[in-house]
């Protein structure tokens, strides 16, 4: 009887073996799938010191016309309207915002395209990564006597770098 017991305790992991490693391999092909969209989305997104030349040249794009609300970069200066990138992980700047695109720029909102570009160190992996994304801008308040968006929302177009599909980021 004992026989018995230790037999059916080997099919009994062997079939959560198999499980598992089915699991495996199902997620990897998921994965290795969208590598060409993340390939891409890197080579597409300025690495670190071409965000920081973008950032300074936004500078002086500051309360453009029709005084439209602009973004404090880490909460911190002078409104840039229209931004090409915003900095999302202020303590390391880890996760930028990078090649915005803004399809509406308004007074109460704002909706772009661009990738958010995460560094190695971030991620926790060996490689820079982008990730495709949609950002509305929304929350506009009066800071030090200008028009601020306080708030942005990102949605990822496919894979994300934390896991969710959305996340929402304060600019204030």
């Amino acid at each position: 009887m004992t026989e018995r017991a230790g037999s059916g305790r080997a099919r009994g992991r062997t079939a959560v073996l198999a499980f598992v490693l089915v699991t495996a391999l199902a997620a990897g092909g998921v994965w290795f799938s969208q590598a060409p969209d993340r390939a891409s989305a890197v080579d597409a997104a300025p690495k670190t010191a071409a965000v920081q030349d973008v950032k300074e040249d936004a500078q002086e794009d500051v309360q453009g016309p029709g005084g439209l609300p602009g973004v404090r970069d880490c909460g911190i200066g002078k409104p840039a309207v229209k931004p090409q990138a915003i900095t999302l992980t202020c303590a390391d700047a880890g996760m930028v915002a990078t090649a915005i695109t803004w399809d509406r720029y308004g007074a109460r909102e704002a909706e772009g395209t661009g990738v958010v570009q995460v560094d190695k160190t971030a991620a926790g992996v060996g490689t820079d990564s982008g990730f495709p994304a949609t950002f509305r801008l929304y929350g506009v308040k009066t800071i030090d006597g200008t028009r601020a968006f306080t708030g942005l929302e990102v949605t990822y177009d496919g894979s994300t770098p934390l896991g969710d599909t959305t996340e929402m980021y304060n600019l204030a």
